[in-house]
């Protein structure tokens, strides 16, 4: 069976009362239950992590590389724009990824415009709230079709 793993950064786990205006009022667990019941329909397990801490993610991305999946989406939150050793645990798992922002990064403050990710991403969705999951994993099962 196929599988996609959903990794989640530092205060997801606040979605729904943290910063409303920026990321909306949906809970993260809700986000993740939409997202199970979209693989399920198609036959896809998924998994999900989600970290305050870069060390966290990392251990989660280098333990794929023994109990792999078949495609990553991250939204690596305010690592976005600092973690080398996220970006360099992606690389070195060489498995597809995409990148996801509940909000449209380019349109908040400067330091928020460069990613570390983006450049080995296959793609990236921001902006779009909680639905920006949801496309993620849409393009990860035609990935996984194709």
């Amino acid at each position: 069976m196929r599988k996609i793993m959903v990794i989640h950064g530092p205060n997801l786990n606040l979605l729904g009362v943290r910063e409303p205006e920026h990321y909306g009022r949906t809970s993260l667990e809700s986000i993740n239950r939409k997202l199970a019941e979209i693989t399920h329909v198609h036959g896809v397990s998924l998994e999900t992590f989600q970290s305050n801490s870069e060390s966290g993610i990392v251990e989660c991305i280098q333990n794929l590389m023994d109990d792999p999946v078949d495609f990553i989406i991250i939204n690596p939150a305010a690592f976005t724009h600092t973690s080398i050793a996220i970006r360099d645990a992606l690389v070195a798992a060489r498995i597809p990824f995409i990148e996801v922002h509940l909000s449209n990064v380019f349109s908040r403050e400067p330091f928020r415009h460069h990613s570390y990710f983006t450049d080995k991403a296959l793609g990236l969705i921001c902006g779009l709230g909680p639905h920006g999951y949801e496309l993620a994993v849409a393009a990860a099962l035609h990935y996984l079709e194709s």
